[in-house]
């Protein structure tokens, strides 16, 4: 059985391996116009569900930032249009997903205090589509579904005792060991890749350092590392002030954008 699970995920990988612009290796089963398809149509679910902000001040703001940032993103990640939608809703949460699609909660607009903090929030979401990491979540999930299948198939075919509770401990192994830490692997590359993307696109990389501390502010009582798919405020502000050298050489060739935020 463990030869069988071991041929399995090779043959697996073997047919969808690929590199991140960072250099680490990446599992991506689901083709591009599948992950285009899927992203366009949660999208249109979103804007079905969630109230959509009417403020054409704030529209034009988040809009601003968000054109800049497009402007340099690789043809591979989308080529064309991305559309900007501003949901009137209290989340501190923004996100954006295969097939161009960004969305940015009013709520967070009150953390970001300046248009170069939005650029940090709308630089990272944008870095995990450059990144593929849909593909990759999506990816691994089938994995471990597939490797939970053959080891339960395994054990009821052995007729072992305690199943169950077995089957149990490889689901939360599963969890804690290889779904979480590529959910924090995954957040970590979207912050360096998107504190390059806001320095090109002409915002200081400084202020994705700033905007940890504000989210700090707002995150008490967040469970332990270890156990959050987010790395921890402090290891982020960590991560960026380590980067910032290179996105400052990015940005101090870059034009610079002006986005009026509202009441500012």
């Amino acid at each position: 059985m463990k030869l069988k699970l071991s041929l399995c995920a090779l043959l697996i990988a073997l047919n969808g391996c690929s590199t991140s612009s960072t250099g680490r290796n990446q599992l991506m089963l689901i083709s591009p116009n599948q992950l285009n398809e899927m992203g366009i149509s949660s999208f249109e679910q979103m804007k079905e569900k969630e109230k959509i902000s009417q403020d054409k001040a704030t529209n034009a703001y988040v809009q601003c930032v968000a054109d800049a940032i497009t402007k340099n993103v690789p043809k591979s990640a989308h080529d064309g249009e991305w559309e900007v939608v501003v949901f009137d809703a209290d989340q501190v949460n923004a996100f954006a997903l295969p097939g161009g699609k960004i969305g940015v909660y009013t709520g967070i607009l009150k953390v970001a205090e300046d248009q170069e903090q939005l650029a940090a929030i709308i630089g990272h979401e944008v870095g995990h589509v450059i990144e593929n990491h849909s593909n990759e979540r999506l990816s691994s999930n089938q994995l471990s579904q597939a490797g939970l299948s053959l080891a339960n198939a395994a054990l009821e075919s052995q007729n072992i005792a305690a199943r169950d509770t077995l089957m149990a401990g490889l689901g939360l192994g599963v969890q804690y060991g290889i779904i979480m830490p590529y959910g924090r692997t995954h957040e970590s590359e979207a912050d360096v890749v998107g504190q390059d993307l806001m320095a090109r696109s002409g915002f200081d990389p400084k202020a994705s350092i700033q905007l940890w501390h504000n989210m700090a502010k707002t995150s008490k009582n967040s469970p332990p590392e270890f156990l959050s798919t987010h790395p921890s405020n402090q290891t982020r502000i960590n991560d960026l002030t380590a980067h910032l050298p290179k996105a400052l050489t990015f940005y101090n060739a870059a034009a610079k954008p002006s986005c009026k935020k509202p009441g500012k």
